[in-house]
């Protein structure tokens, strides 16, 4: 019974608290990546307002606003690295980002149309050794062909845009991919800098239910369609961080396979248990045959033991996990303080605490496996229990 106990708490503690991180992981990548995006021509954007208007008519979207997005370089005197340069709306950038609230220095109201101001992630501004008020050099690649997108030798002929701004803040998300690459300038900048005639080079959006953004997005680009706004490409959080998410899953799913083995060895020791009982109950198995208790009779007696062991087991089990999984944040910091350690250094580590989240489904999933394995256990020593012959068994009695 302790077997499956602790089992079956173990794993319903460990999926919690992969979810959690998973959760964690998903909100800091959100934090500057939108749900959902649609990118169009200069042409298509022209009048990205309504546009924007028409996306939250759309039910599930709570957020719409317009960027500038080009790949270039960062430099400041002789250092010089890649760069996402993005150009925002700070007055919209709220409604699809949490950026605002990651700003380590300055604030998005900094990047105010004409004053050629920059937002660097902490990583970029350590690689580039750069403080604010110092002159951030941009460069993005330009051509006057237009078919430079499909002829090589007029594509080997781009030269390099260079433009100065000026550093007014940094922000920090905690994450690499943002922190390292990303430099936020305001959009009507970027527009004139890329050379778009003012228009934005796509749409961000926000939804209600960020997994309902891949149907939504999708949804929308039809609507835009259909009214004859043209093709749109569309992209959302699940696409673009598809790697991390399916490593997450593998691995969450490998864990529980693991732990999961844990119930199976509680469940074979179920039957051990029951195949010894069977051993030492010949011979009484034998006299209430003989008193007219039927093989099936005898079945259901060995059933009902092993399945209350194996099911109180596993609701003891899931008992425990769920107040364990619920507490993750007060039993964690308690045991590091006994311990004098931590599981997380925040020296090391942007995550310092244990994040936990229970799936209902899960925890079902998980006590409806368990169940079933204890209760398979128990009927092989149950049938050899029913076979016990009176005579045989009492030979010698």
């Amino acid at each position: 019974m302790l077997g499956v106990c602790l089992g079956v708490a173990a794993l319903i503690t460990i999926i919690s608290i992969m979810n959690g991180l998973e959760g964690e992981i998903r909100s800091r990548m959100l934090s500057l990546a939108s749900h959902a995006t649609l990118a169009g021509t200069a042409e298509q954007l022209r009048e990205w307002p309504a546009l924007a208007q028409r996306a939250r008519q759309v039910p599930g979207v709570i957020g719409v606003a317009p960027y500038v997005e080009m790949q270039g370089m960062a430099g400041r005197g002789m250092q010089l690295t890649g760069a996402l340069i993005r150009g925002i709306d700070p007055a919209q950038e709220g409604q699809v980002s949490d950026i605002g609230r990651y700003m380590k220095v300055g604030a998005l109201t900094d990047l105010q149309q004409g004053s050629q101001a920059i937002v660097l992630g902490a990583g970029l501004a350590y690689a580039l050794q750069a403080r604010v008020g110092d002159e951030i050099t941009l460069l993005i690649p330009q051509s006057n062909d237009a078919s430079a997108a499909t002829n090589v030798n007029a594509a080997l002929d781009l030269k390099p845009k260079v433009q100065t701004f000026t550093l007014v803040g940094i922000f920090e998300v905690a994450m690499q991919e943002h922190d390292n690459v990303l430099a936020l300038v305001n959009m009507q900048d970027a527009a004139e800098f890329l050379g778009t005639g003012g228009a934005p080079t796509g749409l961000r959006l926000k939804f209600s239910d960020v997994f309902a953004a891949p149907d939504g997005v999708a949804n929308i680009a039809a609507t835009l369609k259909r009214e004859g706004h043209g093709d749109f490409s569309r992209s959302d959080w699940s696409i673009e961080n598809a790697s991390y998410f399916r490593a997450v899953r593998i691995e969450k799913t490998m864990m529980a396979l693991i732990m999961m083995l844990v119930v199976a060895v509680a469940a074979f020791n179920i039957v051990a248990a029951l195949v010894m009982v069977v051993n030492e109950k010949r011979t009484d198995i034998a006299i209430l045959r003989t008193l007219g208790l039927t093989p099936r009779g005898v079945v259901a007696v060995f059933l009902t033991q092993g399945v209350l062991i194996g099911w109180f087991g596993a609701l003891l089990g899931v008992s425990l996990g769920l107040v364990v999984a619920y507490n993750v944040d007060v039993i964690v910091p308690f045991l590091e303080g006994l311990f004098q350690t931590h599981i997380f250094d925040p020296d090391v580590y942007y995550i310092t605490e244990i994040p936990s989240e229970v799936r209902a489904n899960q925890v079902w999933i998980i006590a409806s496996v368990a169940m079933t394995l204890t209760f398979l256990s128990t009927i092989y020593p149950s049938i050899r229990g029913a076979r016990t012959e009176p005579a045989e068994a009492l030979r010698y009695e």
